[in-house]
């Protein structure tokens, strides 16, 4: 896969992760208080991942074609953990 396709899917994570975190949200506030004070520290949990792998992303738009290669794997992990996080998150809250 090419760096133009690997952004741009990389990108369309990023949306759908961004729509189920608002989705997680409305649902905290349609919660109980301590419902909703665990779902805050989950939120904020993804959101620290969420901007970590957004960084890689970034480094991976901004590098040169001989960087980006070396870049590719940190920003799937970055984006694996995301995911792999947010899916606990939703599972904790079904």
């Amino acid at each position: 896969m090419d760096r133009k396709a690997f952004v741009e899917k990389l990108s369309a994570q990023m949306k759908e992760i961004n729509a189920e975190i608002d989705k997680l949200e409305a649902k905290a506030q349609h919660s109980g208080a301590e419902l909703k004070e665990k779902y805050r520290d989950e939120i904020q949990q993804l959101k620290t991942r969420k901007a970590e792998a957004e960084k890689k992303l970034d480094e991976v738009k901004h590098a040169s074609e001989e960087a980006w290669g070396e870049l590719r794997q940190g920003a799937e992990e970055a984006f694996d953990s995301m995911k792999k996080a947010f899916r606990a998150a939703w599972d904790k809250y079904k």
